[in-house]
């Protein structure tokens, strides 16, 4: 496969490129190619096989009195990516996000759950989907993840791993359900739903099984050899932010069963395997 990844980069960027060593993989970061602009997209995506969409505005409460440039990126990027990889008889992977959805569900969200996002970033990253999937829809794969953690960019497990060091506890929200997901593992993911090679549709990118935040919190404590009991439990009403935040972000992972595909390894043996190989800080000074 002749691979270009756009939002290479960043943090999942980044460990995309790992995932796809010794092949033929071409890493375009911001300064290398701007998806809003067509005809360079265009250009970027002739002659290649495969093209994978990491690239995305994720500024999340910056998105609400942004939405425009947001829209640009998360929307129009897409539409123009996937009108290059149909053009180029490509494959296009989308990313995108747990923040389509509402958060009010109750049970794990369906492949094919209404979309019905409550901020601006969801709302362009939804129109993104849509634009993708309607421009080329026999060739999209729109991956959905959620709560990224990795080494190559800001996370929560890395600023857990900071105010240890700084703060004697740390209080964090109960009150918010997902998946932590490590990139290295959606990285793989990509790469098997790729070379596997499975329907266009869309697929749950996440780390299997839930937690709050808090226990999410409490897990990075425990496997960094820190008291977990430092972790204070809150609500979000404590952290009032511009964008509001799906209460429920668990995706279902039915489609991998339905293509004959694992799902991905459960979030804590994926955060054990993450700290042992540094990716998560392991020291709090």
């Amino acid at each position: 496969m002749r691979i270009v990844i756009a939002g290479a980069s960043g943090m999942l960027g980044t460990d995309l490129q790992a995932a796809f060593v010794g092949q033929d993989a071409t890493a375009l970061g911001r300064a290398d190619l701007d998806v809003t602009d067509l005809e360079a997209v265009r250009t970027a995506v002739a002659g290649h096989d495969v093209v994978i969409n990491a690239a995305a505005y994720t500024k999340v409460d910056d998105a609400e009195s942004n939405e425009a440039a947001a829209y640009a990126v998360n929307a129009l990027g897409a539409k123009n990516l996937a009108i290059a990889a149909r053009e180029a008889g490509a494959k296009l992977v989308q990313v995108s996000t747990d923040y389509v959805f509402d958060g009010a569900a109750t049970t794990p969200y369906a492949e094919d759950a209404p979309r019905d996002p409550i901020s601006a970033y969801g709302r362009t990253k939804a129109a993104g989907e849509v634009f993708a999937l309607t421009e080329h829809p026999g060739g999209t794969y729109v991956v959905r993840t959620a709560w990224l953690y990795g080494a190559h960019g800001p996370n929560f497990a890395a600023t857990m791993v900071r105010l240890a060091g700084s703060h004697e506890t740390v209080s964090v929200v109960t009150d918010q359900l997902g998946q932590p997901t490590w990139t290295a593992d959606l990285a793989d993911q990509i790469r098997l739903l790729l070379e596997s090679d499975t329907p266009a549709g869309v697929y749950h990118g996440t780390n299997s099984g839930q937690c709050s935040w808090f226990e999410f919190a409490k897990a990075i404590f425990a496997e960094i050899g820190l008291d977990p009991e430092r972790v204070l439990p809150t609500d979000s009403s404590t952290f009032v932010r511009p964008a509001p935040r799906p209460a429920y972000s668990v995706l279902g992972h039915d489609r991998w069963a339905a293509v004959g595909l694992p799902e991905m390894r459960d979030w804590r043996v994926a955060l054990r395997a993450a700290i042992a190989s540094r990716v998560v800080p392991v020291s709090v000074n």
